[in-house]
């Protein structure tokens, strides 16, 4: 076909006939956006193929020819039209009388012109309907005889039949819709009447949105049918063209399927990686991919190595099938001590750093001994020396354990005391645990909140080259809900693993089937190992970022300025009052008296040799001076 207008070409387009595929002969360029107005492609370029899908109508344009004035009507627009005139003008009355004539339709006919006509008689407005009732002669020319009716009288005119027009027949037709006019190739450009308007006549200018597809553009795009480019109908030599249209894994995972769907990847995101693992190697331009569905189930576990200077950081998906068995907890800090803790599950400890409650830092707290045993009851406020509310943490110290356990018992409640250790406190604790059993992933993360420590006793029988039962302790950390995609390479089948839209997008584009795709139930890896960077990135999501940091110790004194203080107290033994829990208003006078008994028993230890027991006596810059 020939070149014609991009307007012209939608408003002939039959919609049945969709798709089409269209060449761009004449290129269009706008200045204020290289992209898109408003949503709506601007930019083509001459030799672009398009294939346009769909075409829909966004707004008539209804216009007065008589004046210029124009309106715009939406497609849902009730109000019918029906036509005035012919699919024809006509230049001259000589033209109109000779198609009258070869008509089979006889005088007279009604015609009216749209410009105004001037006579010796009057002058006839533009679109004032006549009617022609003879051709005869009238003072030597040939001419048409014209009855103008005005309303009060008929007035009788006499035409030369070289009247310029342009002239159009009237032919009122029955009232059709919006949307039936548009659809009537003979109505395009006639002129009609609405008595919505209060015209004489109108015409109608609909302007379409073409949706279609282009080569490597990811999302359909939406031209104006009013772009002012010329296109060339190629559909039938164009068969052979395949469009490549980008889609995004996330996109993909959006749509929901249909699946399995083979593509091929177009672009792999820059950026550090996000595993390492060997399949992410083969992820690169040109690598055909078969996305099987969405992984299930969705959940993640985040783990870290324990008893390496540098650990390695691994996601486990809940579909792992090995076994673990519960390793003791470490906790640096009294604060790890309550996060640990839920009431009604007993939390028992063991130190394994001494610690003295009379250290200046700590006055007033109970000391604790490397071995010393202790259970967490939980937390409360306690009144210090300085008439200062302090979070604590409230446990029990228990006695030695032994091999027969009733008089054991009996022995362990009286030994039992109260104690009281401020949050900041910095010890080191160690769970007491004698939990041997094995428990399945999805067994232990139901009933043993998170972080949890084990040691994978037994690997995944799917996997042999699990590493998790390698390493002598593992700490999973946290729970992630996140879907993931189930994908196969096309060089190899037989490897399949799960990709995270989120975080590692390819854009891919669809291709034909790929041949040799197992069937059945595939053998994805549930263990991948992350590296540091991305691993820091997940603690950065907002699940974690709720979590509240740690208490800040008190600011230490000088130890000049503290032994002033301690000076000036002479004695006085530093006593704290449990805050907000009744059961624990008065401490035992055990508890009171556990800091000086051990600093007794510690500094008998400090002797000098050959003095028996002189102690060793620590002075200060100031204790010289006033012994000077």
């Amino acid at each position: 076909m020939e070149p014609v207008s991009l307007q012209d070409f939608v408003c002939a387009l039959d919609p049945a006939s969709l798709p089409r595929v269209l060449r761009v002969c004449s290129g269009v360029y706008f200045q204020g956006s290289i992209y898109e107005i408003s949503g709506n492609e601007c930019c083509l370029s001459t030799g672009d193929l398009i294939k346009v899908t769909h075409v829909r109508l966004q707004k008539v344009v209804c216009e007065n020819p008589g004046t210029g004035q124009t309106t715009e009507l939406t497609p849902n627009f009730q109000g019918h039209f029906s036509s005035l005139t012919g699919p024809q003008s006509y230049g001259t009355l000589e033209e109109l009388v000779y198609a009258a004539t070869q008509s089979s339709k006889l005088l007279p006919i009604r015609f009216m012109s749209t410009h105004r006509i001037t006579t010796k008689a009057r002058v006839v407005p533009e679109e004032q309907p006549l009617k022609l009732e003879a051709v005869e002669m009238h003072d030597g020319t040939c001419c048409a005889r014209c009855v103008l009716d005005s309303g009060a009288q008929q007035v009788l005119l006499h035409l030369p039949l070289s009247q310029q027009g342009p002239f159009w027949k009237l032919e009122p037709g029955p009232p059709r819709t919006l949307l039936q006019v548009l659809q009537d190739p003979a109505l395009r450009a006639a002129l009609l009447t609405c008595s919505a308007f209060p015209w004489r006549s109108l015409t109608l200018m609909p302007q379409y949105e073409v949706e279609a597809i282009m080569h490597l553009r990811r999302t359909v795009v939406k031209i104006p049918s009013t772009l002012e480019v010329d296109v060339e109908d190629v559909t039938a030599s164009s068969q052979h063209i395949h469009f490549i249209q980008p889609l995004l894994l996330s996109e993909a995972l959006a749509r929901g399927g249909p699946f399995p769907l083979a593509t091929e990847i177009l672009e792999v995101p820059e950026g550090s990686p996000s595993f390492l693992s060997p399949w992410l190697s083969s992820l690169q331009k040109g690598q055909r991919l078969c996305l099987h569905g969405v992984a299930s189930p969705p959940w993640r576990f985040l783990a870290s190595t324990r008893g390496r200077k540098v650990p390695r950081h691994f996601m486990i998906s809940s579909a792992y099938r090995g076994k673990l068995r519960r390793r003791p907890r470490e906790f640096p800090t009294a604060y790890d001590l309550l996060g640990a803790f839920h009431p009604g599950q007993p939390l028992r400890v063991v130190t394994t750093k001494d610690c003295e409650g009379d250290e200046l830092e700590n006055l007033g707290f109970a000391s604790l001994a490397v071995g010393d045993r202790l259970e967490v009851l939980g937390s409360g406020q306690a009144l210090g020396q300085h008439e200062k509310d302090t979070d604590v943490l409230v446990c029990q110290r228990l006695g030695e354990q032994t091999g027969e356990e009733e008089a054991g018992e009996d022995e362990e409640v009286e030994d039992q005391e109260q104690i009281l250790l401020p949050l900041y406190f910095s010890g080191g604790f160690v769970e007491e645990l004698s939990d041997a059993r094995r428990y399945s992933l999805q067994d232990l993360t139901a009933q043993f909140s998170l972080p949890c420590e084990v040691k994978v006793v037994a690997k995944d029988p799917r996997h042999p080259a699990d590493p998790l039962p390698s390493f002598p302790g593992l700490q999973l950390e946290e729970k992630i809900l996140e879907p993931f995609l189930v994908v196969s390479l096309d060089s190899d089948p037989e490897m399949c693993f799960e990709i995270p839209p989120r975080w590692l997008d390819l854009t891919v584009a669809e291709v034909e089937e790929l041949p040799g795709q197992p069937s059945g139930p595939l053998p994805t890896a549930t263990v991948e190992e992350l590296t540091e960077a991305f691993y820091y990135r997940l603690r950065k999501l907002p699940a974690f970022e709720s979590q509240a940091p740690p208490p800040r110790p008190p600011k230490s004194k000088g130890l000049s300025e503290q032994k002033k203080q301690m000076s000036k107290e002479k004695g006085v033994k530093p006593t704290l009052q449990l805050l907000t829990r009744p059961q624990y208003a008065k401490i035992p006078a055990s508890a009171l008296h556990a800091s000086q008994s051990f600093c007794q028993e510690r500094s008998s230890s400090f002797q000098t040799p050959g003095q028996g027991s002189t102690p060793v006596q620590f002075l200060d810059r100031e204790d010289l001076l006033e012994k000077e």
